[in-house]
């Protein structure tokens, strides 16, 4: 999974815009977020039509803020720049829900 780089709200399109994008927002101190870490890549794997990128939630605060992720870990969903779902609160997520929220986006 490919790092995003402090980005602003504004400059996001470049990343979204092409494609279908899973931003999976997170940070370091987070045990929730190490939780769902090791099952990532075989996330990624299921879903190879999607390309995901984490974001570290503290190093893109002003990002988080104006995209409403308050709770980490998060992930919002793009298809060619338009949002097409996120699942985005504070409490921890399994392999299974979040293979399931991606299996059920429109």
């Amino acid at each position: 999974m490919e790092k995003l780089p402090k980005t602003q709200a504004d400059q996001l399109v470049s990343t979204i815009g092409e494609g279908k994008v899973v931003l999976f927002f997170t940070a370091d101190w987070c045990p929730d977020c190490r939780f769902i870490k090791p099952a990532l890549p075989a996330i990624e794997s299921d879903f190879a039509d999607y390309t995901f990128y984490s974001v570290d939630r503290d190093e893109n605060i002003d990002l988080a803020a104006a995209l409403n992720v308050f709770g980490i870990p998060s992930l919002v969903v793009y298809d060619h720049g338009k949002e097409i779902g996120r699942f985005v609160n504070k409490d921890r997520k399994t392999k299974e829900q979040v293979e399931d929220f991606l299996r059920n986006l429109k």
